[in-house]
């Protein structure tokens, strides 16, 4: 996680407040059933001044599914739902899962209910065939006090109710800090998977941001095994762009995370099934050059 996706998520926050018991199943997926996709945001500034040519070039590379980071009032990149779902149609493309912080304005607690804005992220969500709704944040405020983590994990199976109503699961997407923050003697990791149902909020392990966490994914898929419905794949080198953290994404299969060892374990008892590709740091090539690498990648180690 470079300190630049942490900025795009604030700043993305931001925007839409202003303007608005486990299953056998888990460890049962079949290869029919997986997803090898990509984050666009590992071409964010492509998608910001080109997005339709930079989807065409994702396709050409060989991408069938993506994964979105941008939603504001209720517009994929600048798009309607609809017609974001024409144009990712039209190029043999779809969109399984997307990233939505669920923030404060989403939720009404004098209701006790979500409020509009973030019912209509999962009835867009679903519209476009999402199956995951995914949070790939957390406010600082909830890290820093148990109880009001525990409430906020209440929201979070709720919101996994309200997304089951249309066949999806809700998502949570970490960082580092869920690993090197603790509140009660425990890492803010281990209390949100124990606080959450499983049948109706599935997590997304993104294998390079705990790095900096101090942590390494294979201990955490062997301590969760089953919980890890779809990865972040990515793999990490010590930084060089400058950042304020240890390690940045880069090539797969260059870095220091064992990747393929992690995603085949998944495979085999993470009960995954979304491979998503994500690089946020580029080492002097372009974004769209190491796509076509990391997809290229993945295609010879077999997903």
């Amino acid at each position: 996680m470079t300190s630049s996706r942490r900025d795009f998520i604030k700043k993305t926050t931001l925007a839409v407040a202003g303007g608005s018991l486990l299953s056998s199943s888990l460890f049962a997926t079949s290869a029919s059933k997986e997803i090898l996709g990509l984050q666009l945001y590992c071409v964010r500034d492509e998608m910001k001044a080109d997005p339709l040519g930079t989807l065409k070039e994702l396709a050409k590379f060989g991408y069938q599914h993506v994964e979105h980071a941008n939603y504001v009032n209720r517009k994929f990149y600048g798009w309607t739902a609809a017609e974001f779902k024409k144009i990712l149609g039209d190029l043999g493309m779809t969109m399984p899962s997307g990233h939505t912080v669920m923030g404060k304005q989403h939720w009404d607690d004098t209701k006790k209910d979500f409020t509009d804005a973030w019912k209509y992220t999962v009835e867009d969500a679903a519209y476009m065939g999402q199956q995951f709704v995914i949070s790939p944040w957390m406010d600082a405020k909830l890290r820093k006090d148990y109880d009001e983590l525990l409430r906020q994990m209440e929201i979070f199976n709720k919101s996994g109710e309200l997304c089951k109503k249309s066949g999806m699961k809700f998502g949570y997407h970490n960082h580092d800090f869920e690993f090197s923050e603790k509140l009660n003697d425990q890492t803010l990791y281990d209390i949100i998977l124990s606080n959450t149902d499983p049948s109706l909020v599935m997590q997304q392990l993104d294998i390079g941001n705990l790095y900096n966490g101090g942590v390494k994914a294979i201990d955490i898929v062997q301590k969760y095994p089953g919980r890890f419905e779809s990865l972040h794949v990515k793999d990490e080198i010590a930084s060089k762009e400058g950042g304020h953290e240890k390690f940045e994404s880069t090539i797969l299969g260059t870095g220091i995370v064992p990747v393929k060892e992690i995603i085949d374990l998944c495979r085999k008892s993470g009960g995954t099934v979304h491979f998503i590709v994500e690089q946020e740091s580029y080492q002097g090539k372009t974004p769209l050059q190491c796509m076509k690498e990391d997809y290229e990648i993945m295609k010879r180690w077999g997903y």
